[in-house]
Protein backbone atom coordinates (compact mmCIF):
# COMPACT_ATOMS: atom_id res chain seq x y z
CA UNK A 1 0.00 0.00 0.00
CA UNK A 2 3.06 2.83 0.68
CA UNK A 3 4.04 1.48 -3.06
CA UNK A 4 1.03 2.47 -4.51
CA UNK A 5 0.53 6.07 -2.68
CA UNK A 6 4.60 6.44 -3.27
CA UNK A 7 3.85 5.74 -7.06
CA UNK A 8 0.92 7.84 -6.99
CA UNK A 9 2.69 10.76 -5.59
CA UNK A 10 5.54 10.33 -7.83
CA UNK A 11 2.43 10.23 -10.58
CA UNK A 12 0.98 13.57 -9.46
CA UNK A 13 4.01 15.39 -9.06
CA UNK A 14 5.02 14.74 -12.77
CA UNK A 15 2.07 15.33 -14.29
CA UNK A 16 1.01 18.56 -12.13
CA UNK A 17 3.93 20.21 -10.03
CA UNK A 18 6.87 19.22 -11.74
CA UNK A 19 7.92 22.13 -14.62
CA UNK A 20 4.39 23.92 -13.57
CA UNK A 21 2.52 21.91 -15.89
CA UNK A 22 -0.96 22.77 -13.56
CA UNK A 23 -0.85 25.66 -15.93
CA UNK A 24 -2.05 23.64 -18.48
CA UNK A 25 -4.74 22.94 -17.06
CA UNK A 26 -5.45 26.32 -15.58
CA UNK A 27 -5.28 28.12 -18.95
CA UNK A 28 -7.05 25.65 -20.44
CA UNK A 29 -9.81 26.04 -18.18
CA UNK A 30 -10.00 30.17 -18.80
CA UNK A 31 -10.30 29.58 -22.19
CA UNK A 32 -13.11 27.09 -21.85
CA UNK A 33 -15.05 29.56 -19.83
CA UNK A 34 -14.24 32.56 -21.85
CA UNK A 35 -15.52 30.96 -25.03
CA UNK A 36 -18.74 29.16 -22.61
CA UNK A 37 -19.42 32.81 -21.96
CA UNK A 38 -19.63 34.98 -24.95
CA UNK A 39 -20.47 32.31 -27.14
CA UNK A 40 -23.76 32.06 -24.94
CA UNK A 41 -23.78 35.93 -25.43
CA UNK A 42 -23.58 35.49 -29.01
CA UNK A 43 -26.34 32.92 -28.80
CA UNK A 44 -29.03 34.78 -26.90
CA UNK A 45 -28.49 37.94 -29.50
CA UNK A 46 -29.15 35.17 -32.07
CA UNK A 47 -31.74 33.34 -30.84
CA UNK A 48 -33.88 36.61 -29.38
CA UNK A 49 -33.61 37.87 -33.39
CA UNK A 50 -34.51 34.44 -34.98
CA UNK A 51 -37.34 33.73 -32.50
CA UNK A 52 -39.00 36.95 -32.94
CA UNK A 53 -38.87 37.18 -36.58
CA UNK A 54 -40.64 33.94 -37.01
CA UNK A 55 -42.89 34.22 -34.06
CA UNK A 56 -44.03 37.55 -36.08
CA UNK A 57 -43.93 35.30 -39.26
CA UNK A 58 -46.47 32.80 -37.69
CA UNK A 59 -48.91 35.54 -36.50
CA UNK A 60 -49.03 37.05 -40.08
CA UNK A 61 -47.64 35.29 -42.77
CA UNK A 62 -47.26 38.22 -45.02
CA UNK A 63 -44.44 39.28 -42.68
CA UNK A 64 -41.13 38.77 -42.90
CA UNK A 65 -41.48 35.61 -45.11
CA UNK A 66 -37.62 36.35 -46.83
CA UNK A 67 -36.50 36.41 -43.07
CA UNK A 68 -38.38 33.59 -42.24
CA UNK A 69 -37.01 31.62 -44.84
CA UNK A 70 -33.73 32.35 -44.24
CA UNK A 71 -33.90 31.83 -40.37
CA UNK A 72 -35.79 28.44 -41.26
CA UNK A 73 -32.53 27.10 -42.92
CA UNK A 74 -30.30 28.15 -40.75
CA UNK A 75 -31.50 26.37 -38.31
CA UNK A 76 -31.69 23.10 -40.24
CA UNK A 77 -28.65 23.50 -41.05
CA UNK A 78 -26.75 24.03 -37.55
CA UNK A 79 -29.42 21.54 -35.76
CA UNK A 80 -28.46 19.43 -38.36
CA UNK A 81 -24.98 19.17 -38.52
CA UNK A 82 -22.31 18.19 -36.19
CA UNK A 83 -20.94 20.96 -33.71
CA UNK A 84 -17.15 19.46 -34.49
CA UNK A 85 -17.81 19.83 -38.45
CA UNK A 86 -19.29 23.76 -38.01
CA UNK A 87 -16.19 24.59 -35.91
CA UNK A 88 -13.86 22.87 -38.59
CA UNK A 89 -15.77 24.79 -41.51
CA UNK A 90 -15.32 27.96 -39.77
CA UNK A 91 -11.77 27.52 -39.11
CA UNK A 92 -10.32 25.50 -41.94
CA UNK A 93 -12.41 27.47 -44.59
CA UNK A 94 -14.46 30.80 -44.13
CA UNK A 95 -12.08 32.16 -40.94
CA UNK A 96 -8.37 31.06 -41.74
CA UNK A 97 -7.11 34.41 -40.79
CA UNK A 98 -9.19 34.74 -37.48
CA UNK A 99 -7.53 34.15 -34.21
CA UNK A 100 -8.68 30.76 -32.90
CA UNK A 101 -10.28 31.58 -29.82
CA UNK A 102 -12.16 34.45 -32.13
CA UNK A 103 -12.91 31.63 -34.43
CA UNK A 104 -14.34 29.29 -31.43
CA UNK A 105 -16.71 31.86 -29.64
CA UNK A 106 -17.91 32.44 -33.29
CA UNK A 107 -18.52 29.19 -34.45
CA UNK A 108 -20.05 27.85 -30.63
CA UNK A 109 -22.17 31.26 -30.77
CA UNK A 110 -23.70 30.32 -33.90
CA UNK A 111 -24.61 26.71 -33.14
CA UNK A 112 -25.67 28.02 -29.76
CA UNK A 113 -28.00 30.22 -30.93
CA UNK A 114 -30.08 27.57 -32.99
CA UNK A 115 -30.71 25.89 -29.89
CA UNK A 116 -31.52 29.56 -28.03
CA UNK A 117 -34.14 30.39 -30.94
CA UNK A 118 -36.54 27.40 -30.66
CA UNK A 119 -36.15 27.67 -26.42
CA UNK A 120 -37.01 31.77 -26.75
CA UNK A 121 -39.81 30.87 -29.42
CA UNK A 122 -41.72 28.15 -27.23
CA UNK A 123 -41.19 30.98 -24.50
CA UNK A 124 -42.78 33.64 -26.60
CA UNK A 125 -45.66 31.29 -27.44
CA UNK A 126 -46.02 30.53 -24.13
CA UNK A 127 -47.23 34.33 -23.59
CA UNK A 128 -51.16 34.02 -23.27
CA UNK A 129 -52.60 35.94 -26.60
CA UNK A 130 -54.11 38.01 -24.64
CA UNK A 131 -51.10 39.51 -23.35
CA UNK A 132 -50.68 41.23 -26.94
CA UNK A 133 -54.23 41.96 -27.56
CA UNK A 134 -54.24 43.99 -24.14
CA UNK A 135 -51.47 46.20 -25.74
CA UNK A 136 -52.32 46.63 -28.81
CA UNK A 137 -55.46 47.84 -27.03
CA UNK A 138 -53.36 50.43 -25.22
CA UNK A 139 -52.04 52.07 -28.65
CA UNK A 140 -48.68 50.10 -28.10
CA UNK A 141 -47.31 48.95 -31.71
CA UNK A 142 -46.32 45.70 -32.58
CA UNK A 143 -42.62 46.07 -31.71
CA UNK A 144 -43.48 47.72 -28.51
CA UNK A 145 -45.87 45.32 -27.38
CA UNK A 146 -42.98 42.62 -28.29
CA UNK A 147 -40.46 44.26 -26.58
CA UNK A 148 -42.37 45.65 -23.35
CA UNK A 149 -45.32 43.24 -22.76
CA UNK A 150 -44.40 39.75 -24.61
CA UNK A 151 -40.91 39.27 -24.21
CA UNK A 152 -39.87 40.09 -20.31
CA UNK A 153 -42.39 37.41 -19.52
CA UNK A 154 -41.28 34.85 -22.17
CA UNK A 155 -37.15 35.36 -21.19
CA UNK A 156 -38.69 34.36 -17.14
CA UNK A 157 -40.45 31.31 -19.05
CA UNK A 158 -37.24 30.00 -20.52
CA UNK A 159 -34.78 30.89 -18.00
CA UNK A 160 -34.14 27.55 -16.76
CA UNK A 161 -33.71 26.06 -19.77
CA UNK A 162 -31.43 28.97 -21.39
CA UNK A 163 -29.34 28.17 -18.17
CA UNK A 164 -29.85 24.73 -19.06
CA UNK A 165 -28.06 25.23 -23.37
CA UNK A 166 -24.76 27.34 -20.53
CA UNK A 167 -24.07 24.23 -18.98
CA UNK A 168 -24.86 21.64 -22.19
CA UNK A 169 -22.26 24.51 -24.14
CA UNK A 170 -19.87 24.31 -21.41
CA UNK A 171 -19.52 20.62 -22.10
CA UNK A 172 -19.24 21.31 -25.78
CA UNK A 173 -16.27 23.37 -25.80
CA UNK A 174 -14.32 20.21 -25.18
CA UNK A 175 -14.12 19.84 -28.92
CA UNK A 176 -12.17 23.30 -29.26
CA UNK A 177 -8.63 21.22 -29.19
CA UNK A 178 -9.31 20.38 -32.36
CA UNK A 179 -8.75 23.39 -34.08
CA UNK A 180 -5.87 24.16 -31.66
CA UNK A 181 -7.01 25.93 -28.63
CA UNK A 182 -5.72 25.37 -25.62
CA UNK A 183 -8.95 24.08 -23.79
CA UNK A 184 -9.28 22.48 -20.24
CA UNK A 185 -9.46 19.28 -22.36
CA UNK A 186 -6.70 19.95 -24.81
CA UNK A 187 -4.42 20.73 -21.42
CA UNK A 188 -5.53 17.28 -19.99
CA UNK A 189 -4.01 16.14 -23.31
CA UNK A 190 -0.48 18.02 -23.26
CA UNK A 191 0.24 17.16 -20.38
CA UNK A 192 -0.99 13.56 -20.98
CA UNK A 193 1.92 13.74 -24.64
CA UNK A 194 4.56 15.12 -22.26
CA UNK A 195 4.49 12.16 -19.44
CA UNK A 196 2.51 9.40 -21.56
CA UNK A 197 0.64 9.15 -18.29
CA UNK A 198 -2.97 9.72 -19.57
CA UNK A 199 -5.23 8.42 -16.46
CA UNK A 200 -4.54 11.71 -13.73
CA UNK A 201 -4.40 14.58 -16.43
CA UNK A 202 -8.05 13.40 -17.53
CA UNK A 203 -9.96 12.44 -14.56
CA UNK A 204 -8.59 15.82 -13.47
CA UNK A 205 -9.91 17.20 -16.60
CA UNK A 206 -13.80 15.26 -16.09
CA UNK A 207 -13.54 16.21 -12.05
CA UNK A 208 -13.39 19.78 -13.27
CA UNK A 209 -16.42 19.77 -15.93
CA UNK A 210 -18.35 17.55 -13.09
CA UNK A 211 -17.72 19.98 -10.26
CA UNK A 212 -18.48 23.09 -12.20
CA UNK A 213 -21.70 21.47 -14.31
CA UNK A 214 -22.79 20.40 -10.44
CA UNK A 215 -22.64 23.99 -9.04
CA UNK A 216 -24.27 25.47 -12.56
CA UNK A 217 -26.65 22.62 -11.33
CA UNK A 218 -27.11 23.73 -8.27
CA UNK A 219 -27.61 27.38 -9.19
CA UNK A 220 -30.34 26.23 -11.65
CA UNK A 221 -32.62 24.38 -8.90
CA UNK A 222 -32.59 27.79 -7.08
CA UNK A 223 -33.21 29.62 -9.68
CA UNK A 224 -36.48 27.16 -10.47
CA UNK A 225 -37.00 27.70 -6.93
CA UNK A 226 -37.58 31.40 -6.52
CA UNK A 227 -39.40 30.86 -10.09
CA UNK A 228 -42.19 28.72 -8.55
CA UNK A 229 -42.95 30.66 -5.69
CA UNK A 230 -43.00 33.74 -7.31
CA UNK A 231 -45.78 31.92 -9.44
CA UNK A 232 -47.67 31.18 -6.39
CA UNK A 233 -47.97 35.12 -5.47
Amino acid sequence: MQQFFEELGTRLYDDFIYQERYMYIVKGLGNTVLITVFALLIGVILGVLIAVVRAVHAGDKSKLKLLNGICGLYLTVIRGTPMIVQLMIMYFAILKSADSLVVAVIAFGINSGAYVAEVIRSGIQSVDRGQTEAGRSLGLTQRQTMVRIVMPQAFRNVAPAIFNEFISLLKETSVAGYVGIQDLTKGGDIIRSITYDAFPPLLVVGAIYLVIVIGLTRILAVLERRFAKSDLR
